[in-house]
């Protein structure tokens, strides 16, 4: 009646070891850190670069704990803030010579101090948020108008183009910030453009702006696609500055709308806030221009003589100098994909991008027009320009399959696609509100978090264990268990605890205990009937059951509606409160269960249990179920 299987006691163990051991790296804290990471894509970070800061340190005699070359940084680590913020200035100065023009990105960060025997079997302590961990906190203003201009100067470019597919002889299109002017010397060629216009743009409104014998259209875009477009700039926002700073190493960023146009960030554990708005800042977008190849051009590529009006002045990854034409022919917004590969005819590594059909189309008719010339590949990162190469066009390119290679590693190969693939900004962006909240106060948070969680844990172990006697003890195992398992389960996801988190942790211990009482309470019940103590224990734990489970659905229920409609701090608390409740289910009953089996399910004749004074409801003697 009251035995389990082999199985049952299994699985009980399995689930204790795993809980230990993924629950363990939250007790060894973090470590202050110096991060190292590229600045630019042409920067390479490698073993090399772990060897360079062991110099650095050895030189002004600091001394790290450990220093690692993790994916794309290396990381040391140091015992105190104070050489933490020694090994930064070296270092800084060492890797970055020219502050105005920094190669490399170094930053303050907080690591965590798990064992190598820990980390090797896949256990990580939970991420902190900003409140427990401290780091820098964003609110960024999005420029709407920028996104609208720069939508309006697409469409303009488009018009160009659709009006010379169908040979409309126009008398220039041109860009006044938001409008699209249109000119035409005949009352049927501004006739064809409305038309045109009208099909084919959806988003542009038309209005007669003539004057007299000056024929003129007005197109501006439409308040549901300003609307559109705004959106669809604060989306692709949001998206490059995670794949930016995912990419850099941070761990658990929140990024997330506020309103219609700004935008939250927050970077836990990154104390160095000027290092964190570089990051943020850190974008790169690609420009197709041809090379300006007239006698000026060449001159001025040699160097001796000016750069032609019209062109600009680049220098490719030798420092060489390519002039190339103003006029911009494809950027990186026609840019679908970006993947590191190798040249099937040099096996050399290269960048093979993918355009849309927009750009497919536009990079089609260059290469068909431009046969035997230059055209260079410009990749911009913190608005310097960079060109990556700059080849002959041999023949006519089509199907949107473009290659980037020469004179580039693997390594610069990936880096390269990684950037392009975060994309640029659709809208320029000022932060107008910063914050950073430090180590100490988070440290002082948690302080205060593990203590109630501590406290209240200890105050219902010491009731539990007078009112329930040994049941009570079983009861507090099962609830210390329940805790193990409750941060080996957020640990084991990679969830991000916070202030709220710890909260919803000290609510599940509430409810865990709670169906240890109701279990208690039917099994008190069953001695106060005369049930025998096996019979009373296998009753109480069977009536128990459906009432526990009813109570924590409806509270799981309500934990999914915060979860799903919730955002920031009441969805970290949803989070916690969620698994919790699935942790005390099975702690609560099939864990204390466990106990109580072992216990007593081996004595046969088994007479009282020690579960406190039963008293019978017709008299004032006790119960066989005295302690």
């Amino acid at each position: 009646m009251n035995r389990y299987p082999l199985w049952k006691y299994a699985v009980i163990l399995v689930a204790l070891l795993i809980g230990l051991v993924y629950a363990l790296p939250n007790l060894f804290g973090e470590s202050p850190a110096v991060q190292v990471s590229a600045a630019k894509s042409s920067v390479r970070i490698d073993t090399g670069t772990v060897t360079r800061v062991e110099q650095v340190l050895a030189e002004q005699g600091i001394e790290a704990a450990a220093i690692q070359f993790e994916g794309n940084s290396v990381r040391a680590r140091f015992e105190t803030t104070d050489a933490q913020l020694q090994a930064r200035d070296a270092i800084d100065r060492a890797f970055n010579p020219d502050p105005s023009d920094p190669s490399h990105v170094v930053a303050l960060n907080l690591l965590p101090r798990t064992p190598a025997w820990l980390a090797a079997l896949g256990a990580s302590p939970m991420y902190l948020g900003l409140d427990l961990r401290g780091g820098v906190h964003f609110m960024l203003q999005v420029d709407m108008e920028a996104a609208l201009t720069r939508r309006a100067d697409v469409l303009a470019g488009d018009l160009r183009l659709a009006a010379r597919e169908r040979g409309i002889r126009h008398g220039g299109i041109s860009r006044d910030q938001q409008t699209i002017e249109v000119r035409a010397r005949e009352p049927e060629v501004l006739e064809a453009m409305r038309r045109l216009i009208n099909d084919q743009f959806a988003e542009l409104q038309v209005s007669d702006a003539s004057l007299g014998e000056d024929l003129r259209l007005r197109a501006g875009i439409t308040p549901e696609a300003a609307r559109r477009v705004q959106e669809q700039a604060l989306r692709q926002n949001i998206t490059t500055l995670n794949n930016r700073i995912n990419e850099l190493g941070v761990a658990e960023p929140v990024i997330q709308q506020q309103g219609a146009d700004r935008i939250v960030v927050q970077l836990p554990g990154v104390q160095d806030t000027a290092k964190a708005k570089d990051i943020l800042g850190r974008t790169a977008t690609l420009e197709l221009r041809l090379v300006d190849e007239s006698t000026d051009g060449l001159a001025a590529e040699r160097g001796t003589g000016p750069v032609p009006f019209g062109s600009e002045r680049y220098l490719d990854r030798n420092e060489r100098a390519v002039i190339v034409r103003r006029e911009v022919l494809l950027t990186g917004e026609n840019l679908t994909d970006a993947q590191a590969g190798f040249d099937s005819q040099t096996q050399e590594a290269a960048v093979h991008l993918t355009l849309d059909a927009k750009g497919s189309r536009i990079f089609r008719d260059v290469t068909r027009e431009n046969v035997g010339k230059r055209m260079a590949i410009i990749l911009f990162e913190k608005g310097r320009g960079e060109v990556v190469t700059a080849p002959v066009i041999r023949t006519e390119i089509g199907g949107g399959r473009v290659q980037i290679s020469g004179a580039m590693t693997t390594a610069e190969a990936s880096d390269t696609a990684l950037l392009l693939r975060a994309g640029s900004l659709a809208a320029p962006m000022e932060i107008i509100e910063e914050r950073t909240i430090g180590p100490s106060l988070g440290k002082e948070n948690i302080e205060r978090g593990f203590n109630s969680v501590l406290w209240g844990f200890v105050v219902i172990v010491i009731f539990i264990s007078v009112y329930y006697m040994l049941f009570g003890v079983v009861s507090s195992i099962a609830l210390a268990f329940n805790l193990v398992l409750l941060v080996a389960v957020l640990s084991m996801l990679q969830a991000t605890l916070t202030l709220p988190g710890i909260a919803a942790m000290a609510l599940a211990l509430g409810m865990a205990i709670d169906a240890n009482v109701l279990i208690n309470e039917r099994v008190r019940e069953e001695l106060r009937r005369g049930a025998a103590p096996q019979t009373a224990i296998n009753a109480g734990y069977e009536s128990a059951w459906g009432t526990i489970l009813d109570s924590n659905v409806t509270t799981l229920i309500a934990g999914i509606a915060l979860l799903l409609f919730g955002s920031g701090p009441v969805r970290g608390f949803a989070v916690v409160h969620c698994i919790g409740i699935l942790t005390s289910m099975f702690s609560a009953v099939f864990f204390s269960r466990g106990l109580i089996n072992y216990w007593y399910g081996r004595q046969r004749k088994l007479k009282t249990l020690s579960i406190g004074t039963v008293w019978k409801p017709d008299a004032d003697s006790q119960a066989p179920g005295k302690a």
